[in-house]
């Protein structure tokens, strides 16, 4: 029997290559994990800082479809896994049933979503502050990555990991997703009532800066409607948005694994071969 593919999918500001021992530790499990970067990325977090212009204006619908191509690639529907605006791409791609099941780590919010934390302002100034930043890319200093990831870990390790994994972001989806309700086709819309769709798990660090948990729970609420399909959500109480790649990103791992075992998703993608 095929091994069952599993998609990793990076949000803002952190390099594919951080998703490293999460590819370990699936494949010990018996998947097939991979984690593509997004349009623009190179192979190397060194190597997209510095040629930071190939991400400028990569939007939310261009990197949907670049996922949604390299799943074509693939011998079966897989899981997709996505931490923050690869917790939003993760639930698009669910929606129009490209893959079996998703895991949203503090997913950036989607349309219809009217929780606002200040928290999460402040961790998109240093983009939305210059609406000239739409069609560039913007790179966090070491105290922004702080703030808006590494709160809940020490100094020395947020410093750490903002040296290892650290890239510049397009601006693009954090305008996109900031005006998604004020816009009628919005690339952050997604469907959220669909009758039948893959099991879908929502997480949130319970200290979150960039996504609070506020955020994560109104989506939840959101796909309440959809009684055909199985919605979860979990919460990581004291974890910030740092959880996928910080010290304690093993625990983030067992849960989302634990959770896939319990839907019995093997058959459903070898079927789709």
């Amino acid at each position: 029997m095929s091994k069952t593919p599993v998609v990793f999918i990076h949000g803002l500001w952190i390099h594919s290559s951080a998703w490293a021992p999460w590819l370990e530790l699936f494949a010990e499990h018996g998947y097939a994990p991979s984690a593509p970067g997004w349009p623009g990325d190179a192979d190397t977090a060194a190597e997209t800082r510095a040629a930071a212009d190939a991400l400028d204006d990569v939007g939310i619908e261009q990197i949907c479809h670049h996922y949604a191509d390299y799943i074509d690639t693939l011998d079966a529907k897989p899981i997709v896994v996505g931490h923050s605006f690869g917790g939003l791409i993760a639930q698009e791609l669910l929606a129009n049933d490209l893959v079996i099941a998703a895991v949203a780590i503090d997913p950036a919010p989607i349309k219809g979503v009217k929780t606002l934390p200040f928290s999460q302002l402040r961790a998109g100034f240093p983009v939305l502050g210059n609406p000239a930043n739409r069609k560039r890319t913007v790179s966090l200093t070491a105290k922004q990555f702080r703030y808006s990831f590494g709160n809940a870990i020490s100094q020395e390790e947020s410093d750490a990991l903002f040296e290892a994994w650290a890239i510049p972001g397009p601006g693009r989806p954090l305008f996109e997703d900031a005006t998604a309700n004020f816009s009628r086709n919005s690339p952050a819309r997604v469907d959220t009532h669909r009758a039948v769709r893959g099991p879908l798990l929502l997480t949130s660090g319970g200290e979150d800066h960039t996504v609070p948990k506020a955020v994560t729970l109104e989506v939840a609420k959101m796909y309440e409607d959809s009684p055909g399909s199985v919605t979860e959500y979990h919460e990581f109480p004291g974890r910030g948005h740092s959880l996928t790649i910080d010290s304690g990103w093993r625990d983030v791992a067992e849960v989302a694994l634990a959770w896939l075992a319990t839907q019995k998703l093997e058959v459903a993608a070898a079927a789709a071969q």
